[in-house]
């Protein structure tokens, strides 16, 4: 009876995340403090991995509905995943949504999502296990600032071939892909569209439907330049010059002696009636047929799948990533297929607490401002102070200096006066 408690505990953790619309497969906003911890695992696959802590950052919209999940140690791998109730996407729309802030100002890390099959054994994930779809923001100095679409596709992980750049600054962005059983997706930040397009263009899921056909071959006698040489065209009998001619104006020093210096040659100078290289004028090709074009055919290992967009079994939502500086909060996770409530749901979380976030940050800010102002000052104010200081101690020192020479010729004086009375 104790067994099959413990088997059903991970299963009630699960439908705790699902809301209760039918439409929603997996939803979590750290709603209940430290519960969390209940419903996410985290990977012992190695023994140093990163921990999350429950936190709404340094500043915030709201201090109960801005928490998340936020990475706490610097130079970390993090491997942390939550279980729900396992679903198809077939014949559905898939919708994956979550909220990403680095308000650390990222330098070097991931901030992407994978969801993965039931399969998975949580407490051994990690960086090369098999996932489904990848997907998020990952930073990596000025060049790396891209949204990863990632789709596990008979084995292999194919990226996007277009480039979304991600946000990069310290605010909650949020990251929106939708998967359509029509193979079409859209990738929405902060509730507007970034990308979109079909899954057969724009990843190399499928072999291209032409290749060029290895039977054809540019025919020999195909002209492709545009100008030709005027063959009527005639070099001017005059046209050879030498580009450079001694300089008629120079003469031999007086002083030139040969036998010691040589024999004298005058300096070189460009020649004014040098015209170059000659070249035939160019005329129109009476045989010009254009640019041969390789002829394509159909590709014999193509062969569609309508099917691209369709997972049998997703179960698991991971945070799997490397930070080189931590601070990143992951927040109003969602898995759902219905877009208008995705939508709404984004609007009801991030769209809530954006503006009242900003304001804090910009108050932060002002307030830090204003503090560096104040130290500048008293800085300021101090370094005559100091100096002062430093003048009444070389004052000071002048005095000491005096006071002992007068001493010491007071000393004298008194010596040569025993010296005298002694005579």
């Amino acid at each position: 009876m104790a067994r099959i408690v413990l088997l059903a505990l991970p299963l009630l953790a699960a439908l705790l995340c699902v809301s209760a619309d039918p439409n929603v497969l997996f939803k979590e906003e750290f709603a209940d403090g430290d519960d969390w911890q209940k419903r996410w695992v985290q990977s012992k696959h190695k023994e140093d991995y990163g921990l999350f802590k429950l936190s709404a950052g340094k500043f915030y919209g709201d201090a109960e509905k801005d928490k998340g999940l936020q990475t706490s140690q610097d130079a970390r791998f993090y491997a942390q995943s939550a279980r729900f109730t396992p679903f198809s996407n077939k014949d559905k729309t898939l919708v994956i949504q979550f909220s990403v802030k680095h308000e650390q100002n990222i330098d070097c890390g991931g901030g992407y999502v994978k969801l993965f099959p039931s399969k998975l054994d949580q407490s051994d994930m990690h960086g090369e296990s098999e996932y489904n779809i990848m997907f998020g923001p990952d930073t990596c100095g000025p060049s790396t600032k891209k949204v990863h679409v990632i789709f596990n596709y008979k084995g292999k992980n194919l990226q996007i071939n277009k480039d979304i750049r991600c946000k990069d600054d310290v605010f909650t962005h949020l990251y929106t892909l939708i998967v359509r059983p029509d193979n079409t997706y859209e990738v929405k930040i902060d509730n507007s569209k970034v990308e979109s397009g079909n899954l057969e263009d724009d990843w190399d899921f499928l072999p291209p439907k032409k290749i060029k056909d290895p039977e054809a071959k540019k025919p020999d006698d195909w002209d492709e330049r545009p100008k030709i040489d005027d063959p009527e065209d005639k070099k001017p009998e005059d046209w050879d010059k030498p580009e450079h001619i001694p300089d008629p104006d120079a003469s031999k020093p007086e002083d030139w002696d040969e036998e010691m210096d040589g024999e004298w040659e005058p300096p070189v100078i460009q020649n004014p009636e040098y015209k170059g290289e000659w070249k035939p004028r160019q005329i129109d090709n009476p045989d010009y047929k254009g640019k041969w074009v390789h002829p394509e055919i159909d590709n014999p290992e193509y062969t569609p799948d309508s099917d691209l967009y369709f997972y049998e079994d997703f179960g698991v939502i991971g945070l799997d990533l490397w930070q080189v500086k931590s601070g990143t909060i992951f927040d109003n996770f969602l898995i759902t297929h219905d877009e208008k409530y995705a939508e709404d749901s984004g609007n009801q979380s991030w769209g809530v607490t954006k503006e009242a976030e900003k304001k804090m940050k910009e108050q932060q800010d002002e307030e830090e401002r204003k503090k560096q102002e104040e130290e500048e000052k008293k800085r300021k104010e101090e370094e005559p102070q100091e100096e002062e200081a430093e003048d009444d101690d070389e004052d000071d020192d002048e005095e000491e200096d005096r006071e002992k020479e007068e001493e010491k010729e007071e000393d004298e004086d008194e010596e040569d006066t025993l010296q005298k009375d002694e005579l």
